[in-house]
């Protein structure tokens, strides 16, 4: 596979610590050639759930043989593995932890590697705590400066990486039932239910006790009204016109089971 060249950040760090900066001089350390774009570093803390959806949802508009880099790591320094997976896009660095089964449920891994290799880390004797700087970086750095992914560790079985368990879809005899994965910056609450499944097909949209109107913008709407509609990111999603459906929903990520309804005329 052709390299990019070209190294994408995604971390729960936030913007008022070194943590990122730290990252990129690594990476320019290895190699100065290499560009490196900020995906997002304020997922939020810890949050695994968010971070695999917002990197599955960013992968696929690179060039191929871009490196992936993603650090949302509450395990950190446990057991847990590093790993860097192939798939036909470029190349994926991430802990273990399901925060690559968002991207892997659309582009199957072609080979994946446990990072086991000292030699190819910032040091022999990386931090406990920031294996980011010491693990994460240095490997997405050597994959981009074209270090073949077999150097850098074993191979490992890409059936045994960590799968997040995110509530599924399922179609009824009235339409589908899904789930919640993931709320944005604006209180957006996207679904589990694809816009590839329901396109042209939605006639009414239920959470819990409310009927929700379908729309195709969030100006059909009127301020604070509740609505459906189908985002830009592929997902059937619940908003608010100028308001957070997140603010009237605020359980929505520990409903169980059935959160919504979609029917078919």
């Amino acid at each position: 596979m052709v390299r990019s060249q070209l190294v994408t950040l995604l971390t729960d760090f936030g913007s008022i610590d070194v943590y990122v900066g730290v990252m990129k001089g690594v990476i320019a350390g290895i190699s100065p050639e290499i560009n490196v774009v900020d995906l997002t570093h304020e997922i939020p803390p810890q949050d695994i759930a968010a971070a695999r959806f917002c990197w599955m949802n960013a992968y696929s508009y690179f060039p191929p043989g871009t490196v992936h880099v993603a650090v949302v790591d509450p395990g950190v320094g446990s057991q847990r593995r590093a790993v860097a997976v192939e798939i036909a896009e470029g190349f994926l660095v991430a802990p273990d932890n399901g925060l690559l089964s968002g991207i892997l449920s659309q582009s199957p891994a072609i080979s994946a590697i446990e990072l086991n290799r000292p030699q190819y880390w910032r040091t022999p004797n990386p931090s406990q705590t920031f294996h980011g700087r010491d693990i994460f970086a240095p490997i997405g750095a050597h994959l981009a400066a074209g270090t073949p992914l077999s150097e850098l560790g074993t191979p490992i079985d890409p059936a045994t990486l960590v799968c997040l368990p995110i509530p599924g879809y399922r179609q009824t005899e009235t339409g589908w039932v899904g789930g919640f994965q993931y709320c944005d910056r604006f209180g957006n609450l996207v679904t589990t239910i694809p816009a590839s499944a329901i396109a042209g097909k939605v006639k009414s949209v239920r959470v819990g006790n409310y009927s929700l109107p379908f729309v195709l913008t969030y100006s059909d709407a009127q301020p604070e009204e509740l609505v459906a509609l189908l985002g830009s990111h592929g997902w059937l999603e619940i908003a608010a016109n100028r308001g957070s459906a997140a603010s009237q929903f605020p359980d929505w990520q520990h409903r169980e089971v059935v959160i919504f309804n979609v029917s078919t005329g």
